[in-house]
């Protein structure tokens, strides 16, 4: 009887082991379900291959198919190209303030960074597991991600009010399903991804460690590309202005990680103004490196003793939805830009883009090596105004897509 018992004891427990390695052989991964909302096949042993027959994801997967190459082909090999021939060693942590769930050009103007970290007021959200969700459910959400990316896939950038009413409801929602989209069509494998909190000092907690009620919420996705090297991306739901910086942990986390290199764009001229200095004053002093259009940090901010200023592409002004924000510094130091074949920011055709490349200076006045253009230091670039003559004013750019309230990221 003894002997029966223990047989039956080790084969019920192989059965046991058994079942729970079949289960767990068919969790859906992160990485596949990032797979699946960006129109790629997931592993062909995931749950979601079934999910794939359906027309309404085939016809999604050509969707993205179309539109993902004809963007790279059109502007992200372009934005690689430039960002390795004008980056020699930017730092491993890259700070995008103003960015969405913009995983998408982050990566490609530094894809070299070990740590990005992403920040702006849509909420972390919430991706569930495909399988259990009603058929009309994920046909619904592929339908909003598509509609929520319709602008960046088109003019480089959020159209902030059209993702809110797009992913603020139902099962799948927030930045989490256009982060997805952005690693899987950008090449990266997902490893791991959680939930995550700031409290008021800066110290990160996983979510489930409750750090307190006013803590900033975000999500850290762990991620390999090509090189297998593991990387990080955190993304956090934030107020940037003054007031809200000063009562959350936000800025004193990236402390942690500085100096690093900093990305801003289609950024509604916010650090033009005085209720977003504080975030200014820390990417001036937390960055090696500086990408922006003129939508960032106003030139006078920069002081010539500090920072190595190379330019790009044309400076047209803003858009006449921002009045008041032309910075005829700008338009001096952009007359001496070198050419830039890509269009980025609010004026999003190449013949009116603008870029600019600021490099800070070691103390000893010698230029950093994060540069490998050869363009000429700041001194030589904004020439003393000399008579010139008159010229006819530029062609009127095509109207933006949406009125200008649309762009603002705090609405």
């Amino acid at each position: 009887m003894l002997r029966t018992f223990k047989i039956a004891a080790v084969a019920a427990a192989f059965f046991l082991a058994a079942a729970f390695a079949a289960v767990h052989a068919a969790d859906v991964t992160p990485d596949d379900t990032a797979r699946f909302l960006a129109g790629m096949m997931p592993s062909a042993d995931s749950p979601l291959v079934a999910l794939t027959k359906d027309p309404a994801w085939q016809r999604h997967a050509k969707f993205f198919d179309s539109a993902f190459g004809q963007l790279d082909q059109r502007q992200m090999s372009k934005v690689r190209a430039w960002s390795d021939a004008n980056l020699a060693a930017p730092k491993p942590t890259m700070f995008y303030m103003f960015s969405g769930p913009d995983f998408l050009y982050a990566d490609a103007f530094y894809p070299k960074a070990t740590t990005y970290v992403l920040s702006a007021l849509e909420p972390p959200g919430l991706v569930p597991d495909l399988t259990k969700v009603p058929r009309g459910g994920v046909d619904a959400a592929l339908a909003n991600v598509e509609h929520s990316l319709g602008s960046i896939l088109s003019f480089s950038f959020f159209i902030t009010k059209k993702m809110k009413v797009d992913l603020h409801e139902g099962q799948i929602n927030g930045a989490m399903p256009l982060l997805y989209v952005f690693l899987a069509r950008s090449g990266k494998t997902i490893k791991n991804v959680s939930t995550v909190a700031l409290d008021d000092k800066g110290t990160a907690y996983f979510a489930s460690d409750n750090p307190g009620t006013n803590a900033t919420r975000g999500l850290r996705i762990v991620f390999a590309g090509s090189d297998g090297v593991d990387r990080t991306l955190y993304y956090f739901s934030t107020d940037l202005s003054d007031s809200g910086v000063r009562s959350s942990g936000f800025l004193k986390f990236c402390a942690t990680l500085a100096p690093g290199s900093s990305l801003i764009k289609s950024a509604s001229y916010l650090l033009h103004s005085g209720s977003f200095s504080t975030v200014r004053d820390f990417i001036l002093a937390n960055s090696a490196t500086i990408i922006q259009d003129d939508s960032g940090i106003p030139l006078g901010y920069y002081s010539p003793k500090k920072w190595r200023l190379l330019p790009f592409g044309r400076y047209a002004g803003p858009i006449s939805e921002f009045p008041n924000k032309y910075q005829q510094s700008y338009a001096e130091l952009f007359r001496r830009a070198q050419p830039m074949d890509f269009g980025i920011g609010y004026r999003w055709h190449s013949y009116e883009s603008n870029l600019l490349l600021s490099v800070r200076l070691p103390d000893d006045g010698s230029v950093a090596a994060e540069t490998t253009s050869s363009t000429e230091p700041v001194a030589q670039l904004v020439p003393k105004p000399r008579p010139r003559k008159p010229r006819p004013p530029p062609s009127p750019a095509p109207p933006p897509p949406e009125p200008a309230h649309k762009f603002l990221w705090f609405q």
